[in-house]
Protein backbone atom coordinates (compact mmCIF):
# COMPACT_ATOMS: atom_id res chain seq x y z
CA UNK A 1 0.00 0.00 0.00
CA UNK A 2 1.15 3.33 -0.78
CA UNK A 3 0.52 6.69 1.91
CA UNK A 4 -1.28 8.59 0.33
CA UNK A 5 0.18 11.91 1.13
CA UNK A 6 3.88 12.56 0.15
CA UNK A 7 4.82 14.38 2.78
CA UNK A 8 8.62 13.67 1.79
CA UNK A 9 7.36 15.49 -1.57
CA UNK A 10 6.68 18.48 0.32
CA UNK A 11 9.67 18.70 2.31
CA UNK A 12 11.61 18.69 -0.97
CA UNK A 13 9.65 21.15 -2.35
CA UNK A 14 10.60 23.04 0.76
CA UNK A 15 14.38 22.43 0.02
CA UNK A 16 13.94 23.64 -3.68
CA UNK A 17 12.07 26.66 -2.70
CA UNK A 18 14.53 27.73 -0.04
CA UNK A 19 17.79 27.14 -1.38
CA UNK A 20 18.69 29.92 -4.05
CA UNK A 21 17.26 32.37 -1.07
CA UNK A 22 19.69 31.50 1.30
CA UNK A 23 23.19 33.89 1.28
CA UNK A 24 25.39 31.07 2.83
CA UNK A 25 27.42 28.37 0.94
CA UNK A 26 27.54 26.08 3.99
CA UNK A 27 23.51 26.63 4.54
CA UNK A 28 22.58 25.83 0.66
CA UNK A 29 25.34 22.64 1.08
CA UNK A 30 23.03 21.31 3.95
CA UNK A 31 19.98 21.60 1.92
CA UNK A 32 21.26 20.45 -1.09
CA UNK A 33 22.43 17.15 1.07
CA UNK A 34 18.55 16.79 2.66
CA UNK A 35 17.38 17.32 -1.21
CA UNK A 36 19.37 14.12 -2.22
CA UNK A 37 18.73 12.23 0.94
CA UNK A 38 14.57 12.63 0.31
CA UNK A 39 14.80 10.70 -3.17
CA UNK A 40 17.18 7.88 -1.93
CA UNK A 41 15.31 4.38 -0.78
CA UNK A 42 14.67 4.33 3.02
CA UNK A 43 18.26 2.80 4.61
CA UNK A 44 18.20 0.19 6.44
CA UNK A 45 21.17 -1.14 9.00
CA UNK A 46 21.55 -4.52 9.87
CA UNK A 47 23.23 -4.82 13.22
CA UNK A 48 24.39 -8.11 15.58
CA UNK A 49 26.27 -10.14 17.65
CA UNK A 50 29.68 -11.76 15.62
CA UNK A 51 27.96 -15.21 14.06
CA UNK A 52 24.56 -13.96 14.64
CA UNK A 53 23.91 -14.45 10.69
CA UNK A 54 23.78 -11.28 9.50
CA UNK A 55 25.73 -11.37 6.13
CA UNK A 56 22.96 -14.81 5.40
CA UNK A 57 20.35 -12.20 6.33
CA UNK A 58 21.75 -9.46 4.03
CA UNK A 59 22.11 -12.14 0.92
CA UNK A 60 18.54 -13.13 1.46
CA UNK A 61 17.18 -9.45 1.30
CA UNK A 62 19.42 -8.46 -1.65
CA UNK A 63 18.57 -11.38 -3.27
CA UNK A 64 22.18 -12.58 -4.45
CA UNK A 65 24.81 -14.09 -2.23
CA UNK A 66 27.23 -11.68 -2.56
CA UNK A 67 28.29 -10.32 1.23
CA UNK A 68 30.87 -13.01 2.67
CA UNK A 69 29.36 -15.13 5.23
CA UNK A 70 32.64 -16.31 6.38
CA UNK A 71 35.11 -13.97 8.90
CA UNK A 72 36.92 -11.98 6.87
CA UNK A 73 38.67 -8.40 6.16
CA UNK A 74 35.37 -7.15 4.70
CA UNK A 75 33.10 -8.40 7.24
CA UNK A 76 34.92 -5.99 9.60
CA UNK A 77 34.09 -2.94 8.09
CA UNK A 78 31.18 -1.41 7.66
CA UNK A 79 29.40 -2.73 3.84
CA UNK A 80 26.66 -0.57 2.07
CA UNK A 81 24.36 -2.76 -0.69
CA UNK A 82 22.56 0.13 -3.24
CA UNK A 83 21.09 -0.32 -6.30
CA UNK A 84 23.28 0.14 -9.44
CA UNK A 85 23.30 -0.17 -13.08
CA UNK A 86 25.95 -2.23 -13.37
CA UNK A 87 27.69 -4.39 -10.47
CA UNK A 88 30.37 -2.61 -9.14
CA UNK A 89 32.60 -2.29 -5.45
CA UNK A 90 34.04 0.48 -4.15
CA UNK A 91 36.85 0.87 -0.89
CA UNK A 92 35.87 4.35 0.51
CA UNK A 93 39.02 5.43 1.90
CA UNK A 94 38.59 8.12 5.28
CA UNK A 95 40.20 11.08 3.16
CA UNK A 96 37.10 9.98 0.21
CA UNK A 97 38.67 8.24 -2.19
CA UNK A 98 37.65 5.25 -3.84
CA UNK A 99 39.50 1.82 -5.26
CA UNK A 100 37.62 -0.01 -7.22
CA UNK A 101 37.15 -3.92 -6.87
CA UNK A 102 36.11 -6.35 -9.14
CA UNK A 103 33.78 -9.52 -7.28
CA UNK A 104 35.41 -12.66 -6.77
CA UNK A 105 34.97 -15.61 -9.06
CA UNK A 106 31.94 -16.72 -7.20
CA UNK A 107 30.45 -13.16 -6.97
CA UNK A 108 30.88 -12.20 -4.06
CA UNK A 109 32.85 -9.43 -2.47
CA UNK A 110 36.41 -10.32 -2.17
CA UNK A 111 37.76 -11.14 1.11
CA UNK A 112 40.75 -9.06 0.57
CA UNK A 113 40.03 -5.41 0.03
CA UNK A 114 43.85 -4.33 -0.53
CA UNK A 115 43.25 -1.44 1.15
CA UNK A 116 44.78 -1.07 5.16
CA UNK A 117 41.69 -1.26 7.84
CA UNK A 118 42.86 1.77 9.59
CA UNK A 119 42.27 3.35 6.05
CA UNK A 120 38.83 2.39 5.47
CA UNK A 121 35.81 4.20 5.56
CA UNK A 122 33.58 2.09 4.08
CA UNK A 123 32.86 -0.69 1.24
CA UNK A 124 30.44 0.68 -1.46
CA UNK A 125 28.46 -2.03 -3.61
CA UNK A 126 26.07 -1.49 -6.44
CA UNK A 127 24.44 -3.98 -7.25
CA UNK A 128 21.18 -4.51 -10.21
CA UNK A 129 19.59 -6.45 -7.53
CA UNK A 130 16.09 -5.07 -8.24
CA UNK A 131 15.28 -5.58 -4.05
CA UNK A 132 17.61 -2.69 -3.63
CA UNK A 133 15.07 -0.38 -5.87
CA UNK A 134 13.65 0.99 -2.60
CA UNK A 135 15.93 -0.12 0.26
CA UNK A 136 19.70 0.21 0.66
CA UNK A 137 21.09 -2.56 3.00
CA UNK A 138 23.89 -1.39 5.56
CA UNK A 139 25.59 -4.39 7.13
CA UNK A 140 27.64 -3.42 10.17
CA UNK A 141 30.46 -5.13 11.94
CA UNK A 142 29.70 -7.69 14.92
CA UNK A 143 29.14 -6.87 17.93
CA UNK A 144 31.16 -9.36 19.63
CA UNK A 145 32.51 -7.68 23.25
CA UNK A 146 30.30 -7.84 26.52
CA UNK A 147 29.54 -4.26 27.12
CA UNK A 148 28.02 -4.65 22.93
CA UNK A 149 30.15 -1.29 22.06
CA UNK A 150 29.45 -0.30 18.74
CA UNK A 151 32.77 -0.19 16.59
CA UNK A 152 34.25 2.76 15.22
CA UNK A 153 33.76 1.82 11.72
CA UNK A 154 29.81 1.44 12.45
CA UNK A 155 29.61 5.50 14.25
CA UNK A 156 31.44 7.04 11.42
CA UNK A 157 29.52 5.20 8.74
CA UNK A 158 26.06 5.51 10.50
CA UNK A 159 26.45 8.87 12.65
CA UNK A 160 29.32 10.68 10.16
CA UNK A 161 29.88 12.06 6.74
CA UNK A 162 31.92 8.90 5.79
CA UNK A 163 32.60 10.42 2.25
CA UNK A 164 34.30 13.27 3.37
CA UNK A 165 36.82 14.39 5.83
CA UNK A 166 36.04 13.96 9.29
CA UNK A 167 36.94 17.38 9.78
CA UNK A 168 34.51 19.22 6.94
CA UNK A 169 33.12 22.26 9.06
CA UNK A 170 29.84 19.82 9.67
CA UNK A 171 28.54 19.64 13.10
CA UNK A 172 28.44 15.79 14.08
CA UNK A 173 24.82 15.59 14.66
CA UNK A 174 23.75 17.10 10.97
CA UNK A 175 26.19 15.24 9.29
CA UNK A 176 25.26 11.88 11.21
CA UNK A 177 21.75 13.03 10.36
CA UNK A 178 22.48 13.12 6.12
CA UNK A 179 24.61 9.99 6.08
CA UNK A 180 23.13 8.08 9.05
CA UNK A 181 20.85 4.77 8.75
CA UNK A 182 16.97 5.60 9.29
CA UNK A 183 16.14 2.22 10.43
CA UNK A 184 17.89 -1.16 12.12
CA UNK A 185 17.02 -4.72 11.92
CA UNK A 186 18.91 -6.75 14.93
CA UNK A 187 19.57 -10.25 14.32
CA UNK A 188 20.43 -12.51 17.55
CA UNK A 189 19.93 -16.18 18.19
CA UNK A 190 17.96 -18.01 20.81
CA UNK A 191 18.16 -16.57 24.27
CA UNK A 192 18.42 -12.57 24.27
CA UNK A 193 21.35 -11.70 26.32
CA UNK A 194 21.54 -8.27 28.59
CA UNK A 195 23.99 -7.34 26.04
CA UNK A 196 21.60 -7.74 22.99
CA UNK A 197 19.95 -5.05 25.16
CA UNK A 198 22.71 -3.33 25.32
CA UNK A 199 23.30 -3.11 21.96
CA UNK A 200 20.65 -1.49 20.92
CA UNK A 201 20.88 0.89 23.57
CA UNK A 202 24.32 1.41 22.69
CA UNK A 203 23.03 2.14 18.61
CA UNK A 204 20.57 4.11 20.15
CA UNK A 205 22.66 6.58 22.39
CA UNK A 206 25.58 7.33 19.67
CA UNK A 207 22.78 8.97 17.82
CA UNK A 208 19.60 10.35 17.86
CA UNK A 209 19.04 10.18 14.12
CA UNK A 210 19.45 6.57 14.15
CA UNK A 211 15.99 5.87 14.36
CA UNK A 212 16.75 3.10 16.81
CA UNK A 213 13.42 3.07 18.63
CA UNK A 214 10.70 0.59 19.15
CA UNK A 215 8.98 2.18 15.86
CA UNK A 216 11.48 1.69 13.46
CA UNK A 217 13.25 -1.11 14.53
CA UNK A 218 12.76 -4.89 14.28
CA UNK A 219 14.36 -7.60 16.11
CA UNK A 220 15.13 -10.97 13.82
CA UNK A 221 15.73 -14.40 15.45
CA UNK A 222 18.13 -16.52 13.23
CA UNK A 223 18.94 -19.84 12.90
CA UNK A 224 15.07 -20.97 14.52
CA UNK A 225 16.11 -24.54 13.45
CA UNK A 226 18.56 -24.95 15.81
CA UNK A 227 16.32 -24.84 18.60
CA UNK A 228 15.60 -28.53 18.01
CA UNK A 229 17.81 -31.52 17.14
CA UNK A 230 17.56 -33.51 13.46
CA UNK A 231 14.86 -32.75 11.32
CA UNK A 232 12.04 -32.32 13.66
CA UNK A 233 9.52 -29.08 13.35
CA UNK A 234 11.30 -25.77 15.20
CA UNK A 235 8.52 -23.52 14.81
CA UNK A 236 6.02 -23.99 17.87
CA UNK A 237 9.14 -23.43 19.96
CA UNK A 238 10.21 -20.66 17.81
CA UNK A 239 7.23 -19.02 18.10
CA UNK A 240 6.68 -18.85 21.69
CA UNK A 241 10.62 -18.45 22.14
CA UNK A 242 10.06 -15.07 19.70
CA UNK A 243 7.02 -13.79 21.72
CA UNK A 244 9.48 -14.01 24.72
CA UNK A 245 12.17 -11.92 23.14
CA UNK A 246 9.28 -9.58 22.18
CA UNK A 247 8.42 -9.04 25.71
CA UNK A 248 12.37 -8.73 26.76
CA UNK A 249 12.68 -6.35 23.94
CA UNK A 250 9.32 -4.62 23.69
CA UNK A 251 10.53 -0.81 24.77
CA UNK A 252 13.67 -1.30 21.94
CA UNK A 253 12.16 -3.28 18.76
CA UNK A 254 8.80 -2.92 17.60
CA UNK A 255 8.30 -7.16 17.21
CA UNK A 256 10.49 -10.09 16.47
CA UNK A 257 10.76 -12.61 13.81
CA UNK A 258 12.06 -16.30 13.41
CA UNK A 259 13.86 -17.18 10.43
CA UNK A 260 15.70 -20.00 9.35
CA UNK A 261 18.60 -17.49 7.14
CA UNK A 262 20.14 -20.13 5.62
CA UNK A 263 17.00 -21.33 4.04
CA UNK A 264 16.31 -17.92 3.04
CA UNK A 265 19.83 -17.02 1.53
CA UNK A 266 19.49 -20.59 -0.53
CA UNK A 267 16.26 -19.91 -1.92
CA UNK A 268 16.23 -15.90 -2.44
CA UNK A 269 19.87 -16.42 -3.74
CA UNK A 270 18.59 -19.01 -6.40
CA UNK A 271 21.24 -21.77 -4.56
CA UNK A 272 19.51 -24.87 -5.30
CA UNK A 273 20.31 -26.10 -8.31
CA UNK A 274 17.91 -28.73 -10.19
CA UNK A 275 20.59 -31.48 -9.51
CA UNK A 276 20.33 -30.64 -5.78
CA UNK A 277 16.58 -30.81 -5.91
CA UNK A 278 17.02 -34.24 -7.76
CA UNK A 279 19.98 -35.62 -5.37
CA UNK A 280 16.89 -35.04 -2.58
CA UNK A 281 14.62 -36.65 -4.49
CA UNK A 282 17.22 -39.59 -4.86
CA UNK A 283 17.17 -39.88 -0.71
CA UNK A 284 13.56 -39.14 -0.13
CA UNK A 285 13.06 -42.65 -2.12
CA UNK A 286 15.24 -44.38 0.75
CA UNK A 287 13.04 -46.49 3.50
CA UNK A 288 11.79 -44.34 6.36
CA UNK A 289 13.91 -46.16 9.01
CA UNK A 290 17.14 -45.41 6.30
CA UNK A 291 16.42 -41.40 6.24
CA UNK A 292 15.36 -41.11 9.66
CA UNK A 293 19.37 -42.34 10.49
CA UNK A 294 20.47 -40.40 7.73
CA UNK A 295 19.16 -37.07 9.42
CA UNK A 296 20.14 -38.08 12.90
CA UNK A 297 23.19 -35.83 13.18
CA UNK A 298 25.69 -34.59 10.35
CA UNK A 299 28.29 -37.02 10.64
CA UNK A 300 25.86 -39.81 10.03
CA UNK A 301 24.34 -37.78 6.95
CA UNK A 302 27.82 -37.50 5.64
CA UNK A 303 29.39 -40.83 6.73
CA UNK A 304 26.60 -43.30 5.87
CA UNK A 305 26.17 -45.39 2.68
CA UNK A 306 23.73 -44.10 0.48
CA UNK A 307 22.78 -43.48 -3.31
CA UNK A 308 23.93 -39.62 -3.59
CA UNK A 309 27.95 -39.57 -3.19
CA UNK A 310 29.65 -37.83 -0.01
CA UNK A 311 30.95 -34.82 -1.51
CA UNK A 312 27.20 -33.65 -2.84
CA UNK A 313 25.86 -34.53 0.68
CA UNK A 314 28.21 -32.19 2.12
CA UNK A 315 26.91 -29.66 -0.53
CA UNK A 316 23.05 -30.08 0.81
CA UNK A 317 24.25 -29.88 4.58
CA UNK A 318 25.96 -25.99 3.49
CA UNK A 319 22.72 -24.97 1.33
CA UNK A 320 20.29 -26.42 3.83
CA UNK A 321 21.31 -27.86 7.22
CA UNK A 322 19.88 -31.11 8.05
CA UNK A 323 16.54 -29.02 8.75
CA UNK A 324 15.85 -27.87 5.24
CA UNK A 325 17.45 -31.45 4.16
CA UNK A 326 15.04 -33.03 6.44
CA UNK A 327 12.28 -30.71 5.45
CA UNK A 328 12.63 -31.69 1.56
CA UNK A 329 12.78 -35.32 2.00
CA UNK A 330 9.56 -35.68 4.13
CA UNK A 331 7.99 -32.75 0.99
CA UNK A 332 9.63 -35.13 -2.13
CA UNK A 333 8.47 -38.84 0.29
CA UNK A 334 5.07 -37.14 0.34
CA UNK A 335 4.68 -35.86 -3.23
CA UNK A 336 7.13 -37.67 -5.64
CA UNK A 337 5.84 -35.72 -8.69
CA UNK A 338 6.45 -32.51 -6.84
CA UNK A 339 8.46 -30.16 -8.96
CA UNK A 340 11.64 -28.47 -8.38
CA UNK A 341 10.44 -24.53 -8.49
CA UNK A 342 7.67 -25.68 -5.98
CA UNK A 343 10.04 -27.18 -3.53
CA UNK A 344 11.90 -24.01 -3.70
CA UNK A 345 8.89 -22.70 -3.03
CA UNK A 346 8.07 -24.55 -0.04
CA UNK A 347 11.32 -24.21 1.51
CA UNK A 348 11.48 -20.50 1.01
CA UNK A 349 7.84 -20.51 2.83
CA UNK A 350 9.83 -23.04 5.61
CA UNK A 351 12.57 -20.10 6.56
CA UNK A 352 9.86 -17.83 7.57
CA UNK A 353 11.30 -14.97 5.29
CA UNK A 354 8.20 -14.33 4.03
CA UNK A 355 6.93 -12.88 7.20
CA UNK A 356 10.26 -10.74 7.83
CA UNK A 357 9.83 -9.59 4.03
CA UNK A 358 6.13 -8.25 4.94
CA UNK A 359 7.29 -7.30 8.41
CA UNK A 360 10.10 -4.99 6.49
CA UNK A 361 7.35 -3.30 4.02
CA UNK A 362 4.56 -2.83 6.97
CA UNK A 363 7.48 -1.53 9.19
CA UNK A 364 10.13 0.30 7.23
CA UNK A 365 8.99 0.86 3.52
CA UNK A 366 5.93 1.59 3.97
CA UNK A 367 6.71 4.57 6.37
CA UNK A 368 9.85 5.59 4.38
CA UNK A 369 7.37 8.73 3.19
CA UNK A 370 7.07 9.79 7.49
CA UNK A 371 10.07 8.56 8.46
CA UNK A 372 11.96 10.79 5.62
CA UNK A 373 10.32 13.92 6.04
CA UNK A 374 10.90 13.32 10.01
CA UNK A 375 14.29 13.32 9.60
CA UNK A 376 14.72 15.97 6.95
CA UNK A 377 12.64 18.47 9.07
CA UNK A 378 15.03 17.52 12.34
CA UNK A 379 17.96 18.35 10.18
CA UNK A 380 16.89 21.25 8.56
CA UNK A 381 15.57 22.72 11.86
CA UNK A 382 19.09 21.80 13.32
CA UNK A 383 20.78 24.05 9.92
CA UNK A 384 18.85 26.95 10.71
CA UNK A 385 19.89 26.42 14.55
CA UNK A 386 23.36 27.20 13.00
CA UNK A 387 22.81 29.29 10.12
CA UNK A 388 25.51 31.96 10.11
CA UNK A 389 23.37 35.26 8.80
CA UNK A 390 19.91 35.86 10.51
CA UNK A 391 17.92 35.97 7.17
CA UNK A 392 19.27 32.60 6.33
CA UNK A 393 17.46 31.33 9.75
CA UNK A 394 14.51 33.04 8.76
CA UNK A 395 14.00 31.56 5.40
CA UNK A 396 14.62 28.50 6.98
CA UNK A 397 12.22 28.40 10.09
CA UNK A 398 9.68 30.29 7.95
CA UNK A 399 9.64 27.89 5.75
CA UNK A 400 10.00 24.32 8.63
CA UNK A 401 6.82 26.60 9.72
CA UNK A 402 4.41 26.23 6.74
CA UNK A 403 4.92 22.29 6.60
CA UNK A 404 3.95 22.08 10.07
CA UNK A 405 0.97 23.67 9.88
CA UNK A 406 -0.32 21.47 7.39
CA UNK A 407 -2.39 18.52 8.46
CA UNK A 408 -0.19 15.62 7.05
CA UNK A 409 2.44 16.56 9.29
CA UNK A 410 0.26 14.93 12.24
CA UNK A 411 1.28 11.59 10.65
CA UNK A 412 4.85 12.67 11.79
CA UNK A 413 3.40 14.17 15.44
CA UNK A 414 1.69 10.79 15.70
CA UNK A 415 4.92 8.64 15.02
CA UNK A 416 6.49 10.61 17.68
CA UNK A 417 3.88 9.96 20.56
CA UNK A 418 4.20 6.67 19.47
CA UNK A 419 7.96 6.37 19.89
CA UNK A 420 7.54 8.13 23.00
CA UNK A 421 5.24 5.45 24.24
CA UNK A 422 6.71 2.68 22.81
CA UNK A 423 10.25 3.44 24.36
CA UNK A 424 8.30 3.52 27.93
CA UNK A 425 8.53 7.46 28.27
CA UNK A 426 4.68 8.06 28.96
CA UNK A 427 2.96 4.97 29.68
CA UNK A 428 -0.60 4.24 28.66
CA UNK A 429 -2.85 1.11 29.48
CA UNK A 430 -1.78 -1.66 27.03
CA UNK A 431 -5.08 -1.56 24.84
CA UNK A 432 -4.63 2.01 24.46
CA UNK A 433 -0.76 1.73 23.36
CA UNK A 434 -1.67 -1.12 20.87
CA UNK A 435 -4.17 1.48 19.35
CA UNK A 436 -1.95 3.97 19.23
CA UNK A 437 0.64 2.35 17.65
CA UNK A 438 -1.90 0.49 14.84
CA UNK A 439 -2.84 4.15 14.02
CA UNK A 440 0.71 5.26 13.86
CA UNK A 441 1.66 2.67 11.49
CA UNK A 442 -0.66 1.90 9.21
CA UNK A 443 -3.05 4.30 6.63
CA UNK A 444 -5.27 0.99 6.48
CA UNK A 445 -8.70 1.91 9.20
CA UNK A 446 -9.95 -1.61 8.97
CA UNK A 447 -6.43 -2.83 10.10
CA UNK A 448 -6.49 0.28 12.69
CA UNK A 449 -9.57 -0.03 14.22
CA UNK A 450 -9.78 -3.87 14.40
CA UNK A 451 -12.81 -4.30 11.98
CA UNK A 452 -11.18 -6.16 9.26
CA UNK A 453 -14.92 -6.91 7.68
CA UNK A 454 -16.76 -3.27 8.42
CA UNK A 455 -17.48 -0.47 5.30
CA UNK A 456 -16.33 3.20 5.12
CA UNK A 457 -19.57 4.19 7.31
CA UNK A 458 -19.05 2.02 9.94
CA UNK A 459 -15.71 2.68 9.89
CA UNK A 460 -15.95 6.38 9.89
CA UNK A 461 -18.21 6.27 12.71
CA UNK A 462 -15.60 3.98 14.68
CA UNK A 463 -12.88 6.62 14.37
CA UNK A 464 -15.11 9.33 15.86
CA UNK A 465 -15.72 6.80 18.49
CA UNK A 466 -12.21 6.47 19.46
CA UNK A 467 -11.47 9.84 18.99
CA UNK A 468 -14.10 10.85 21.36
CA UNK A 469 -12.51 8.13 23.79
CA UNK A 470 -9.17 9.58 23.31
CA UNK A 471 -10.69 12.74 24.12
CA UNK A 472 -12.58 12.36 27.19
CA UNK A 473 -9.52 10.30 28.63
CA UNK A 474 -6.97 13.72 27.48
CA UNK A 475 -9.11 15.63 30.06
CA UNK A 476 -10.29 12.88 32.54
CA UNK A 477 -7.54 11.57 34.92
CA UNK A 478 -4.85 11.53 32.56
CA UNK A 479 -1.26 12.96 33.29
CA UNK A 480 -0.25 16.07 31.70
CA UNK A 481 2.05 13.30 29.90
CA UNK A 482 -0.73 11.08 28.90
CA UNK A 483 -2.94 14.16 27.95
CA UNK A 484 -0.56 15.79 25.13
CA UNK A 485 -0.23 11.62 23.64
CA UNK A 486 -3.66 12.03 24.03
CA UNK A 487 -4.69 14.90 21.87
CA UNK A 488 -2.31 13.80 19.23
CA UNK A 489 -3.99 10.67 18.97
CA UNK A 490 -7.32 12.53 19.18
CA UNK A 491 -6.99 14.67 16.13
CA UNK A 492 -5.15 11.44 14.45
CA UNK A 493 -8.64 9.57 14.61
CA UNK A 494 -10.58 12.75 13.71
CA UNK A 495 -8.36 13.13 10.64
CA UNK A 496 -8.96 9.15 9.83
CA UNK A 497 -12.75 9.60 9.81
CA UNK A 498 -12.39 12.93 7.58
CA UNK A 499 -10.73 11.14 4.96
CA UNK A 500 -13.30 8.26 5.36
CA UNK A 501 -16.05 10.85 4.89
CA UNK A 502 -14.38 12.00 1.69
CA UNK A 503 -13.59 8.32 0.39
CA UNK A 504 -17.29 7.80 0.64
CA UNK A 505 -17.94 11.17 -0.79
CA UNK A 506 -15.89 10.08 -3.79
Amino acid sequence: MTAPLALRQVVAGLCDEVSPRLTSDAARVQVRRVRQRLDEPLRVAIAGRLKAGKSTLVNALIGRRVAPTEVGECTRVVTQFRYGTADRVDVVRRDGSRVSLPLDETGMIPQRLGVPAAEVAFVDVALTSANLRDLTVVDTPGLSSTNASVSAGARRFLFEDATAPIDDGLDADSAGAISGAEAIVYVFTQAVRDDDVAALEAFRSVSARLASNPINSVGLFNKADKLVEGPGDPWPVAEGLANTQAQTLRRVVSGVVPVVGLLAETTEAGRLTAADCEALRVLSGLPAADRTLLLASVDLFVSRPAPVPREHRERLLTLLDLYGIGFSLAQLAAHPTLGSGDLVRMLYQASGFPRLRHTLDHAFRWRTDAIKAGWALSTLEKAAGHADTIPDREVLRDAIERVLQRPEYHRLRLLEVAQQVSGGAVELPTPMEQELTRLALSQDPQWILGLPAAGPDELREAALAAAARWRVYAVAGASPAQSRVALVVHRGFHLLSQRLREGVAS
